[in-house]
């Protein structure tokens, strides 16, 4: 499978890496998380060149993750905020954060420390089922396929659960 060729594949873990699995894109949407919005600001940040984050802006906003909204008309200047569908990305983000936190901090810990605003206490994100709200583990999951893709033969063999 070519990195070209992702968003075509199905598989929606593949087209979502399309869209977000560059390290560069993951930490633009890091900094917007963060409250980043300005080109200028995101650069300064990441230390990366202007052509690689002016690529990833611009296919984040093609793809619909992020939207530019004017700050000021002249000279007219744009800033970047997430849409909804970026928006739904924050489970994810944290979810790799509090990764890290666990299994790649150093001996002082988390660098930053995610609070839940309504009652001050540390986040820890998990998994729930909408359904009964239990919280999901690996193995709680079975995976079925979906009878509008097993038509096609479009599915690759896999081992379901």
């Amino acid at each position: 499978m070519r990195w070209q060729e992702l968003d075509q594949q199905p598989c929606s873990l593949a087209r979502s890496l399309a869209v977000i699995g560059d390290r560069w894109t993951l930490m633009v949407l890091r900094d917007c998380f963060l409250g980043v919005r300005r080109f200028e600001h995101f650069q300064s940040r990441l230390g990366v060149t202007r052509h690689v984050l002016s690529d990833r802006l611009r296919k984040l906003v093609e793809e619909g993750v992020l939207k530019k909204t004017p700050y000021q008309e002249r000279p007219r200047r744009e800033e970047y905020r997430l849409t909804d569908m970026g928006l739904a990305l924050h489970p994810v983000i944290v979810h790799l954060v509090q990764w890290g936190d666990r299994y790649l901090a150093d001996s002082r810990g988390a660098p930053l420390i995610h609070e839940h605003r309504q009652c001050g206490e540390r986040l820890q994100a998990r998994l729930t089922c909408d359904a009964c709200g239990e919280a999901v583990e690996p193995y709680d999951v079975r995976v079925l396929r979906n009878p509008a893709f097993d038509d096609d033969g479009s599915l690759p063999d896999v081992a379901f659960t």
